[in-house]
């Protein structure tokens, strides 16, 4: 499995349980994307409004292109449910965004 790495910066709101977080990223272009989901989504520890953020999370995500000149990748967070805020699943990161675990 890979995961984005990318910060869950504040608790959003208590409902729908478990708890909804928002979560960012900056792309291979530096545009930011943000995300709001459940917090089990994004991470493996318990997040929770007294949390210390910003928190390290992860995003699960598929791998469609590489591009090895420039150490890119164009992945898709779609297979796993979700969405940017502005409705995108594909975004192209930089390959030291990537994690395993």
């Amino acid at each position: 499995m890979v995961f984005l790495r990318c910060e869950a910066v504040r608790w959003v709101d208590d409902e729908p349980q478990p708890g909804l977080v928002e979560v960012r990223f900056a792309d291979a272009h530096q545009q930011q994307w943000t995300f709001v989901d459940k917090w089990p989504v994004f991470a493996s520890d318990d997040l929770t409004p007294d949390s210390d953020y910003p928190v390290e999370v992860g995003i699960l995500c598929d791998i469609l292109t590489t591009d090895h000149t420039t150490d890119t990748v164009t992945i898709s967070v779609a297979p796993w449910g979700l969405d940017s805020l502005d409705g995108r699943v594909e975004f192209e990161v930089r390959t030291d965004q990537l994690t395993t675990t």
